[in-house]
């Protein structure tokens, strides 16, 4: 339970400063020009912070716990990536096809986001617990 608490904790930690980047300071001008209409002033932090809670979650137990099972971190890299793209490609393919204007640059800028940032969330939270969690006896 620690390995797993630590794995979330590593991650979760990791995505929100590295989200907190990429929204904040790299990307904003390019989400305002692609999609300026649809945003709104603040976010809805509920929202916000539903997903940062609940993501994390997902990575542990889709990427980091099958990597720390064959202690490889490739594989937590592997499956965290493939999880971001599809979690991501969920989100904006479904934009992409229902929302009039949503460009497809964003699409594609935003799933390799996605599959970039989950990808090192898991890592982070491989490293985490081989660095300071439990071992198996």
């Amino acid at each position: 339970m620690k390995n797993t608490v630590l794995a979330y904790a590593a991650a979760l930690l990791l995505l929100i400063v590295a989200d907190g980047l990429w929204l904040g300071l790299v990307m904003p001008q390019q989400y305002q020009a692609w999609i300026g209409p649809l945003m709104r002033a603040q976010p809805l932090w509920l929202a916000a912070g539903a997903f940062y809670l609940l993501y994390p979650a997902g990575v542990v137990v889709f990427a980091v716990l099958p990597a720390l099972a064959r202690q490889s971190w490739q594989r937590s890299a592997g499956l965290g990536g493939l999880l971001g793209l599809i979690a991501y490609g969920t989100y904006d393919l479904s934009n992409l096809a229902t929302l009039e204007g949503w460009p497809w640059q964003l699409t594609l800028v935003d799933m390799a986001w996605g599959a970039a940032l989950t990808a090192a969330a898991a890592v982070a939270g491989f490293f985490a617990v081989r660095a300071w969690g439990q071992r198996k006896a």
